[in-house]
């Protein structure tokens, strides 16, 4: 089971931005490669607060994780090796301030704020899937046709005259308070350190080409509508030897003919007869996993909710499955035959047709508190 993001970095779900970020900023520097040098678990534990920041510090991503905790996030890459050390650095390199000398990579390591080549990576791709009811209560996979550019054959790099290989350029300028040095991203490569030696007629510029791809996405049970998935590695292709992109995956839920839905829970409206409301009767609903028949006592009122356990959706965090919620409407004719009319005419005057709601006859007002409780 993933870590608790607060837990992580040790502190509760009410902290306030300043604390998340002086939190994170804690542990960052208490795990940072440079105070822990070769030590594999202090590097896990410096990403994991890393990838805890990153959701924390976004109040979009820290509501939806607050409501729907990891699963938010499936196939994100939250929660363990998603984010590399490249990913960190470059977004919460400032964070570390002066702690390591002003910069916020490690010392002498390729890569970072140290001077040396930086990773470069692909670009994100973005895609929308539309899911019904029922694969959104069964989970799914999904193969989807993705254009992404990837490296083309043939192509092959050297290393960048200008920056030598480094990725990066160091410039000395002469101030009145004496020689200061400042280092940047190299613009020739890019940072990468190599740029393109040859490559195919029908390549771009960065020796790429467009592609078709079949993508298959898998979606657990319970997603949401407006949640975003991640496909690590299904984006564009980095030119040289980067790391390519990200897919972005963005739930779209499909309207469903006669189930409406309110968290994990399902609503479905049942309009029966006159005749069958005071006879009872046996109807056919639908479900997400099929349709199921229920038993309408005799003597039903119009109002009355039916509950089905376990007939809802699944909880994306896995603490079980909603209910059905049947909602039973006696429909009144808006016309009468002349021996229909006569027959309610005679009836109106009969005790058995006087309202006399009994206490387990919950008004309006009773049964909407206790949808809500």
């Amino acid at each position: 089971m993933k870590e608790d993001f607060y837990d992580i970095l040790g502190i509760n779900k009410n902290a306030s931005a300043a604390e998340i970020k002086k939190a994170y900023r804690k542990k960052a520097i208490e795990y940072h490669p440079d105070k822990n040098p070769g030590d594999k678990t202090a590097e896990e534990k410096f990403k994991k607060a890393a990838e805890a920041y990153e959701v924390l510090s976004d109040p979009n991503k820290k509501a939806r994780y607050d409501q729907y905790g990891h699963q938010a996030f499936e196939g994100g890459g939250f929660g363990g090796g998603g984010m590399n050390m490249e990913d960190i650095f470059s977004q919460f390199g400032d964070i570390f301030g002066g702690a390591f000398g002003g910069g916020g990579g490690f010392s002498g390591f390729s890569g970072f704020g140290g001077g040396g080549r930086r990773t470069v990576k692909g670009s994100n791709l973005r895609i929308r899937v539309k899911l019904t009811l029922e694969e959104i209560a069964n989970g799914v996979e999904k193969k989807i046709k993705v254009k992404r550019k990837k490296q083309a054959q043939g192509t092959t790099y050297k290393t960048c005259t200008t920056c030598n290989g480094a990725g990066q350029v160091t410039r000395v300028q002469n101030t009145i308070l004496g020689r200061m040095q400042t280092s940047a991203p190299c613009s020739t490569c890019g940072g990468a350190g190599q740029i393109i030696d040859k490559k195919p007629a029908n390549a771009d510029a960065q020796g790429m080409l467009a592609t078709e791809e079949t993508v298959s996405i898998k979606i657990p049970a319970g997603v949401v509508d407006g949640m975003q998935l991640k496909v690590s590695g299904k984006g564009n292709d980095a030119p040289g030897n980067g790391i390519a992109g990200d897919l972005l995956v963005a739930i779209e839920e499909k309207p469903h003919p006669s189930l409406q839905r309110e968290g994990d829970n399902l609503h479905y409206d049942l309009y029966i007869s006159f005749s069958e409301a005071a006879l009872g009767a046996s109807k056919e609903i639908d479900t997400v996993t099929g349709k199921v028949r229920i038993k309408i006592e005799p003597g039903v009122q119009s109002g009355k909710i039916l509950r089905l356990r376990n007939k809802g959706i699944p909880s994306i965090n896995g603490y079980g499955t909603g209910d059905l919620l049947v909602h039973v409407n006696v429909w009144t004719p808006k016309s009468l035959s002349k021996e229909q009319k006569e027959f309610f005419e005679k009836m109106s005057a009969d005790d058995h047709f006087k309202p006399n709601p009994e206490k387990e006859d919950k008004s309006f007002f009773e049964k909407v508190k206790d949808m809500f409780s």
